[in-house]
């Protein structure tokens, strides 16, 4: 029987100091858990590792004193499968046990963490990468040709805003992410005044050659006056998407923005449960076929939780192909090619040690393949190494 013999975590400090229109991230830390198996291949045992995104805090109360106690209580058979590997939906309830329903902030973001890495580390056992490993067990609803060949549409997400920002410097970034293969950019407004912001529009889609080629994110910056004005500002540009225009749980206002908008509105990054996803849905007012859908696994309680709400958008209309999951790194990349998903968000150079993809990704015209190393392939990662062997360490 496969026992889990230890799971540890570390927070890991993000490196940069970029901004977009709320958040300075040179503060912000990520929670990298490893779960260690009974699995022993070549001397070594199997670890699974994951972490729980980037844009929140790391989380090394929650899952240190709390979740991982729970987890290495309970009875071997309680966390495995039918199939004899570790099940992510047995080990979530565990490490949720005496968890009150609602409050889904940090603590959805350290069980994604702890979920994700279950589902890292079953692929390794079957030494297989992890999109393949979703793919089988999710049955997802993918021809045979994207399960053998996973390339992933994936925009390369950056433009922020820096203490010595320049449209020059804008331009120069997002030819940098051309000159990688990526033909799709997303770029941070909100943090300066229309006129400026304008600018920075125009000044990526002169790079990009089209508006459908450029999407701008507020991080739910704006009230409704200025939602509406950037709105009508950037209307005659044909943009790929306006992202989170308003507070993420301002339904009432996107509503009004789905209403006259010429423009698909994204959202999704800032909420965690199926049941954020259900009142999106009931009172959002998106749009089967044109808006854009953001949750992040990792800031969700994981795979686990983000199926259910690809079964309640199915339910409502909308479309596999709708989904691009925030977050810019492996992780996300494997789930949108398990998935059949439209897409995936990169972050190349920015938000290291997390952001972007390993060198053994392959990319061309705009889409992203993620390695064979079984598992997410977080090791084959240069910046995340130091971090990884400082888990391994703990064992």
């Amino acid at each position: 029987m496969k026992t889990i013999r230890g799971v540890y975590e570390i927070s890991v400090p993000l490196i940069g100091n970029m901004a977009n229109a709320v958040v300075n991230f040179s503060t912000h830390d990520v929670s990298l858990v490893a779960i260690v198996s009974s699995v022993i291949r070549g001397g070594k045992p199997v670890t699974g590792f994951g972490f729980n995104s980037i844009g929140r805090f790391a989380q090394p109360g929650i899952l240190r004193r709390r979740m991982i106690p729970r987890i290495l209580a309970a009875s071997p058979e309680a966390l495995l499968a039918e199939d004899g590997m570790f099940d992510p939906v047995a080990i979530s309830a565990v490490a949720m046990r005496d968890e009150k329903p609602g409050g889904h902030g940090d603590r959805a973001g350290a069980l994604g963490a702890l979920e994700l890495a279950v589902w890292d580390l079953n692929a390794k056992i079957a030494d297989v990468p992890a999109w393949s490993w979703i793919a089988s067990v999710t049955s997802a609803e993918v021809n045979e040709s994207e399960c053998n060949s996973p390339e992933v549409p994936t925009y390369a997400a950056g433009g922020y805003y820096y203490e010595d920002d320049s449209l020059g410097r804008l331009q120069q970034e997002l030819q940098r992410y051309q000159a990688l293969g990526f033909d799709a950019f997303k770029i941070k407004i909100g943090g300066a005044d229309l006129k400026a912001d304008m600018q920075r529009i125009d000044a990526a889609i002169d790079v990009a050659g089209s508006g459908i080629r450029v999407a701008v994110d507020a991080n739910g910056r704006f009230e409704v006056d200025t939602a509406l004005a950037y709105l009508e500002a950037m209307s005659d540009r044909q943009l790929r998407w306006y992202e989170e225009p308003c507070d993420p749980l301002d339904f009432d206002l996107l509503q009004q923005l789905s209403s006259v908008t010429n423009i698909p509105l994204a959202t999704g990054e800032n909420l965690f449960s199926a049941q954020d996803t259900r009142n999106l849905l009931r009172y959002g007012g998106l749009q089967p076929g044109r808006d854009v859908f953001q949750m992040d696994a990792g800031l969700s309680y994981g795979l686990t939780e983000y199926l259910k709400i690809l079964e309640l958008l199915k339910t409502a209309g909308f479309s596999r192909s709708q989904c691009f999951p925030h977050g810019g790194h492996l992780i996300n990349l494997h789930i949108a090619a398990g998935l059949g998903l439209g897409g995936c968000e990169a972050y190349p150079g920015v938000f290291n040690p997390f952001g972007g993809f390993s060198p053994a990704c392959a990319y061309s015209d705009g889409k992203v393949k993620p390695s064979e190393a079984p598992g997410f392939g977080l090791e084959e990662k240069p910046e995340l190494q130091p971090w990884l062997e400082k888990l391994r360490e703990m064992i």
